[in-house]
């Protein structure tokens, strides 16, 4: 015979008794820690709060860790990777993203990014902007000035400019400096770019080496592509804006910095005087 004080009565067996605590409404026992509760919300309360139970309370479902139950939320409700919050469905995740991460949220896309700068990324490229700002030299089109630059320089254009070219087109144009560091200039000759070539003696025995920056790739060609990249050329660009004092490789690189209005730049107008003119003629680069 076993006496439960909580009901106040006896029960003929062990069996019994436990066959009374599932089976009656005035019950709910957590079988894991042998806890009972007077209340079916208080024992699912338990479940959502004890560290010790991987329970999700939409689904009523107990997962085996908490691996499986953040994979449960991540694809059959809305789960907030940053705060940790877990949300009935993915509206609910979509409108907590539009109220605590608007400064890294897309709205229309739904997709959150890891920094402002992520965001202001995504939402100038052709995804929310057209195309219509067109290149001068060839039929292609593209969604911001810079990014006609950063075509030509890259040597895709058909008319065949490169990043030589452009850099030999501003230093005549922008004989006031306003745009570009002359101390960083070459000042034998035009061309601005030094050409970097490695070998196979770039081989240090697990990969290819760049002498320059120890970086290391797989392949002799994925080095000759990282030399020919602005990655070690001068920072022959500057931001006028003297509180700034950010340099860059490339005249592509400087538009983007301008366009972002980070600091400001476009509004002062000698700067937007200049670069406009700079643009404006970017069709004569190709007799350079």
């Amino acid at each position: 015979m076993s006496y439960y004080d909580r009901c106040d009565r006896d029960f003929p067996s062990d069996h019994a008794y436990r066959r009374h605590i599932r089976d009656s409404p005035s019950h709910n026992l957590c079988d894991d820690c042998g806890t009972d509760f007077s209340s079916w919300r208080g024992l699912k309360e338990h479940w959502v709060q004890s560290p010790d139970h991987d329970y999700c309370q939409y689904c009523d479902e107990h997962f085996p860790a908490w691996s499986y139950l953040i994979d449960h939320y991540r694809n059959h409700h809305g789960y907030c990777e940053t705060r940790n919050r877990i949300f009935k469905n993915e509206n609910g995740l979509h409108e907590h993203n539009r109220q605590s991460h608007q400064d890294r949220y897309c709205v229309s896309c739904r997709r959150i990014f890891r920094s402002e700068n992520n965001l202001n990324s995504h939402l100038n490229s052709s995804i929310h902007k057209p195309k219509d700002v067109k290149c001068p030299l060839c039929d292609m089109a593209f969604v911001s000035k810079s990014a006609v630059i950063l075509h030509l320089e890259s040597g895709s254009c058909q008319s065949g400019v490169n990043r030589q070219k452009v850099n030999q087109y501003v230093r005549q144009m922008d004989r006031s400096n306003v745009i570009t560091n002359p101390s960083r200039l070459l000042t034998g000759g035009d061309d601005t770019t030094v050409d970097y070539i490695a070998s196979e003696r770039s081989w240090n025995g697990q990969a290819y080496e760049c002498v320059l920056c120890h970086s290391r790739f797989a392949a002799l060609l994925d080095l000759n592509r990282h030399l020919a990249s602005p990655r070690h050329q001068d920072k022959i660009y500057k931001c006028p804006l003297g509180s700034c004092g950010i340099h860059f490789c490339t005249l592509s690189a400087l538009c983007q910095h301008v366009e972002s209005e980070s600091c400001g730049i476009m509004k002062i107008q000698v700067v937007r005087h200049t670069l406009d003119n700079m643009l404006s003629g970017i069709s004569r680069i190709g007799y350079y």
